[in-house]
């Protein structure tokens, strides 16, 4: 078993613990490169870590602020860790314009990070935000 391998996963589940779970912003500056890109960050947006950090703490946590992450599989090869997540809360704040309606979400996902030096470089990823913004309607 690559040693290598197994720490850029357990990189990326700490950030999903430590950064989307809890919010810890020193954890997020621990992990995160100066040289970042979010390669799935919606068009006119900020691609880099503050565009990053800014969609987990002030779009998802106000309107989700019971977060949990569940890691179903990860997958690593070199620089990559793809993983199958599900990112669970309650919609009790106002949430891309929809107010709150205090339903369970679920939202499924699988990223690909790039590590490099211990620290997410790179991102791309496909989730069902989509479907689940629609039935909130």
């Amino acid at each position: 078993m690559d040693t290598q391998l197994e720490e850029n996963k357990k990189t990326v589940i700490r950030f999903n613990k430590e950064v989307i779970e809890q919010g810890n912003l020193n954890s997020f500056d621990e992990l995160m490169d100066s040289s970042f890109i979010n390669h799935s960050a919606p068009q006119g947006t900020d691609n880099g870590s503050q565009g990053m950090i800014n969609t987990f703490n002030n779009v998802l946590r106000p309107a989700m602020p019971d977060i949990k992450v569940a890691i179903h599989e990860q997958l690593a090869e070199g620089e990559l860790v793809t993983t199958r997540k599900t990112i669970t809360s309650t919609h009790t704040g106002i949430f891309f314009g929809i107010s709150p309606t205090f339903k369970k979400i679920t939202i499924e996902v699988i990223d690909i990070v790039r590590i490099k030096n211990g620290k997410y470089f790179e991102h791309w990823g496909i989730n069902t935000l989509p479907a689940v913004l629609q039935s909130l309607k």
